[in-house]
């Protein structure tokens, strides 16, 4: 039998409150020196420092030295998959082998120190994810353009034929993916988001009109002024009364 592997120390290391704050300041996958770091946590440099170093250690974290300041990031994108999985299974159940500190810290999830671009848009996967992308959603079940049934999300007619008037054709999407849309546990809302070859369509239109950016080294997206009054606006009820 295989040796299962060793999980303990990750949970250590996460279990800390200050050592999670930080982490989750890194989650946008940008890298930040220590006394930023400090700042955002409320530790000084010289503890901020200790902390981070631990992490770095544990293999959680990448540093890199630019003159006297160290910065740090996530070392790799599966450590960030890896916190938003457990922040998203909160969302179903609390389970009792998740840190402390993430129960706690979960309750609100906009966690201090977590880059604000970050809430607001974010790649998730191959959609977008973030308060943006939640709004969104909820536009598109008040429209009627979903429907949700306990765990199952449907594009109804009415939404079928809106999707259209934009580009976005559901036959198209069903040959691309066998999930054509999902709800997707959004870790910072507390709420879902779209997910499935249909949000996949959606963050790519969305990209091509000019509303959405992804800056380099980031998940976090720019949002355009025209971009927020458009997704704002997609599935609002006066644009379907005005089409």
């Amino acid at each position: 039998m295989e040796q299962a592997p060793c999980i303990s120390q990750i949970a250590t290391l996460l279990a800390d409150p200050k050592r999670s704050a930080m982490i989750w300041a890194l989650m946008d996958g940008a890298a930040r020196h220590t006394e930023e770091l400090a700042l955002q946590v409320g530790l000084s440099p010289s503890s901020a420092s200790a902390h981070l170093g631990r992490l770095a250690s544990g293999g959680l974290l990448s540093m890199e030295a630019r003159g006297r300041k160290r910065f740090f990031r996530l070392a790799a994108p599966e450590i960030r998959t890896a916190i938003e999985a457990l922040a998203s299974a909160t969302l179903a159940s609390v389970p009792q082998v998740l840190p402390e500190v993430f129960k706690r810290n979960l309750q609100t999830l906009k966690v201090q120190g977590t880059p604000s671009s970050l809430l607001l848009a974010r790649l998730c996967e191959d959609h977008l994810g973030g308060t943006l992308a939640a709004d969104l959603y909820q536009r598109m079940l008040d429209a009627g353009w979903i429907e949700q049934v306990e765990q199952r999300v449907m594009v109804t007619l009415k939404g079928a034929r809106q999707l259209a008037s934009r580009g976005l054709f559901i036959q198209a999407l069903a040959h691309r993916n066998a999930q054509v849309v999902c709800a997707c546990p959004d870790w910072s809302e507390r709420r879902p988001h779209l997910g499935g070859s249909l949000g996949a369509a959606m963050l790519q239109l969305f990209l091509q009109s000019g509303w959405l950016s992804v800056p380099a080294d980031s998940r976090a997206l720019l949002v355009s002024p025209a971009g927020q009054r458009e997704i704002n606006q997609f599935a609002h009820r006066h644009e379907l009364e005005m089409a």
